[in-house]
């Protein structure tokens, strides 16, 4: 009776099984709120936004890390040299305004399914609650893709037994989210994704699995997973793609392909397309 008592507070309240969540760390795209204090004045008060590359232009001191960081720990980096050439015993106060950088989107079984904005540390049961919960006819597995940010393509979609963790309450299974991660929770009849799905993901509308038809291309996929957002930059589209036990990566300049000037490339069951940032 606990048990179930305990997950239906996980659904209804997203984070609960978070009780000490670690400290927020910026994004590219956070706005953050700055003021800084001296001789017992404000001295500057603005806005400022992450930019894509994690940079931010801080009063005084000018490009400066930001992504990676939190607000205390941006405090801490700025305050030394604001104290060293500008200011005598500055006192700096960082918040955010405006959460970008923590992206995430759910497909598949559950009663919202789409693209989410967080305001904090997410787990798969904050997403599963922030999208409505699963349905009825939801399978026994999630599949979470996230980006490899070492080698910058996907890495192999991972597996989340949902009986255990909806079922069976076991929250070592909660995985904690990455900004940009995908969970695609399969229809109970088609749990074998790999047969007849590809994988779409980065700077699409709707990341998420795509219904494998035979004659589906790289193009035609992006289109299925609702296009480009404006931050995309198709001409460095990546597909990974498994063959004899080997991993395959394979360049492929979508934007050469939308303008007519080189053929598109027929996907495979299993093929998963990542559609990067543009570096502008």
């Amino acid at each position: 009776m606990f048990r179930n008592v305990l997950l239906l507070l996980i659904l209804l309240v997203p984070g609960l099984v978070l009780a000490a969540q670690p400290a927020y760390k910026l994004g590219a795209r956070d706005i953050i709120s700055v003021s800084i204090f001296a001789g017992g004045e404000e001295q500057v008060k603005v806005d400022i936004t992450v930019s894509d590359q994690g940079l931010v232009n801080f009063p005084f001191i000018g490009s400066t890390k930001a992504k990676g960081l939190t607000t205390a720990e941006l405090e801490r980096q700025v305050t030394e040299p604001l104290a060293a050439q500008y200011f005598v015993d500055p006192q700096v106060h960082i918040q955010v305004k405006d959460y970008q950088s923590l992206q995430f989107s759910i497909s598949g079984a559950v009663k919202n399914p789409g693209n989410y904005s967080m305001t904090s540390s997410t787990t798969i049961m904050d997403l599963i609650a922030k999208a409505g919960g699963v349905t009825p006819e939801r399978g026994t597995v999630a599949y979470l893709m996230r980006k490899d940010d070492e080698r910058g393509d996907k890495a192999e979609p991972e597996k989340i037994n949902l009986q255990k963790l909806l079922d069976e309450g076991d929250m070592t299974l909660n995985a904690r989210l990455e900004s940009g991660d995908s969970v695609y929770i399969p229809l109970a009849k088609g749990l074998n994704t790999s047969e007849s799905k590809v994988y779409v993901s980065g700077e699409v509308k709707k990341p998420a699995p795509v219904e494998y038809q035979p004659g589906l291309t790289a193009l035609a996929a992006c289109i299925e997973a609702g296009g480009f957002t404006q931050y995309a930059a198709p001409n460095r589209a990546t597909l990974v793609r498994r063959e004899n036990g080997q991993q395959k990566i394979i360049k492929i300049d979508l934007e050469k392909v939308t303008k007519g000037t080189i053929q598109d490339v027929p996907l495979k069951p299993g093929d998963r397309l990542d559609i990067p940032e543009s570096w502008l």
